[in-house]
């Protein structure tokens, strides 16, 4: 499918297209992305100061539940007011909120702050991806948005690593103020870019659509939450959470059909093109979020390695899924095909993952890394595919739409990959072994160190057990990979 001329970018080309949109989007993206891995590394030290074990985890929720429902928002406003405008404030919100956060004297004023903060951080992404589509042209995207693509798995696996640094030379305050000086670098490199083109201005924003979408995205990402450590005693209240998910779905799609200025762009929903490479998008984000969040636990009780080995061992795959990124957008720049990546890469990914259900516990720390990264490799080309795919449909005038669309999908297919991964792995654990998968969840809480106080022989056990569980994982993944395969199979636009 060839793209129409009006689709193409407004802003032509400049000789210096690369200095002139990289730079600029790569600084922003890389903050949003190492925002939750850099926080969670500080975690034990703000519980050390204010005290709040018990509310904790909502440092993460919170700014997670604020992101989400912030990149919608601003992919309207960009396309209404002008992306690098709405880049540029998403920033500024950013900055000013991690100020807040590293002056905090309260649990209280850091919480505010963490929704602040993802009220900014949730509109970095989507502008970004939107910027690309805005300045370059069609063909050339590819190489551009495997560049992002790098730099979001990037940002995510150096944050545990500079997080933990600073927190410890420095104190968990610093962690904040570490974004002030790469967010002013971003600003003044953003001034630089052209101001790009806008749509029609609407004539008011869509506030209903956003409490709305809050109060959907609310219950949906407490219920996924829970849905990792499943009990029966959970029940109900998983229940309770599911009802009031369905009925703020519902009230936020009878409300979007009839707003004058909707926050989503459904319409676009109805072309096969744009919902089959949402999905992708949301499988993408499952896929990669359940194997970083598990694959060390695996690593550390089951194969025996150290944390430091663990960070060692994820190497080759982190690499490999930001290598591929960037070779696929360089293929699909110079072929002009799409469907045809996803589609064979990530058969490719599945068949790893099937192979590592089978053989995992019998293969090496060093053949376990290298088979993860073969799937890595292809891992990629789904999410950069997707974004390519969405913003040729939906042309300039709704670029940011587009691009907010598949990143609403990538969060909650994360939010719900690393639930049912969990779900998975401590609902085998609990029928083979009740008081494994207690202990298990002991292991999540303190650390692999809880198996020094077993005896050898039940030691053995224990890791024999959870290794059988970690097979329900794997094959987990491969499904969110073969789901993949037949949506990029499908996929009506073949070729840009």
């Amino acid at each position: 499918m060839t793209v129409p001329a009006a689709d193409a970018p407004h802003v032509p080309p400049p000789a210096h297209l690369f200095r002139l949109v990289v730079p600029p989007i790569i600084l922003p993206v890389f903050l949003s992305a190492a925002d939750a891995t850099v926080v969670a590394t500080a975690l034990p030290a703000i519980a050390a100061t204010f005290g709040e074990v018990e509310h904790l985890s909502w440092i993460v929720i919170a700014n997670l539940i604020a992101s989400t429902v912030a990149a919608p928002a601003y992919g309207r406003l960009g396309d209404a007011f002008g992306r690098r405008r709405m880049m540029m404030i998403a920033l500024g919100v950013f900055m000013a909120a991690s100020c807040l956060c590293a002056l905090a004297p309260t649990f209280g004023w850091l919480l505010a702050g963490r929704v602040l903060q993802g009220l900014g951080g949730g509109g970095l992404p989507t502008m970004a991806q939107a910027l690309v589509g805005e300045n370059v042209p069609p063909r050339q995207r590819g190489s551009y948005q495997g560049y992002l693509s790098a730099n979001i798995v990037a940002g995510s696996t150096i944050g545990p690593v500079m997080g933990g640094f600073i927190t410890q030379a420095w104190g968990w305050h610093s962690v904040f103020l570490a974004y002030l000086p790469i967010g002013a670098v971003a600003l003044l490199l953003l001034a630089r870019m052209p101001p790009g083109v806008r749509g029609t201005r609407t004539s008011g924003f869509d506030l209903v659509g956003v409490m709305l979408l809050t109060g959907f995205i609310l219950p949906l990402l407490l219920m996924v939450s829970r849905l990792q450590r499943l009990t029966f005693a959970a029940l109900p209240g998983l229940g309770g959470l599911l009802v009031l998910t369905a009925a703020g779905l519902a009230a936020l799609l009878w409300q979007q059909r009839r707003a004058s200025a909707p926050l989503l762009a459904l319409p676009l929903m109805r072309i096969p093109d744009f919902w089959r490479s949402t999905v992708m998008g949301a499988c993408s984000g499952a896929s990669l979020t359940a194997m970083m969040t598990f694959l060390p636990l695996y690593l550390q009780i089951v194969a025996g390695a150290s944390p430091a080995q663990t960070g060692l061992l994820l190497i080759p795959l982190t690499g490999a899924v930001s290598s591929g990124s960037v070779l696929t957008g360089w293929l699909i720049s110079r072929t002009g095909r799409v469907a045809i990546f996803p589609a064979m890469g990530l058969s490719i990914t599945a068949i790893t993952l099937v192979a590592l259900a089978i053989w995992a516990p019998s293969l090496s720390r060093v053949q376990l890394s290298w088979l993860l990264a073969i799937g890595g490799l292809t891992q990629g080309s789904a999410m950069l595919t997707s974004q390519i795919v969405v913003q040729a449909v939906a042309g300039p005038r709704q670029l940011g739409a587009a691009a907010a669309s598949v990143q609403l999908a990538r969060s909650l297919g994360s939010a719900f990959g690393a639930a049912t991964a969990g779900a998975v792995l401590f609902g085998l654990l609990s029928a083979m072994d009740a008081d494994t998968a207690i202990l298990f969840s002991d292991m999540v809480r303190h650390g692999p160190a809880v198996l020094d106080g077993l005896l050898p022989a039940q030691r053995t056990l224990v890791q024999a057990e959870i290794a059988t569980a970690f097979r329900g994982v794997f094959l987990t993944v491969a499904c969110f990979s073969c789901t993949i395969v037949a949506c990029a199979a499908t996929l009506p636009m073949r070729r840009l």
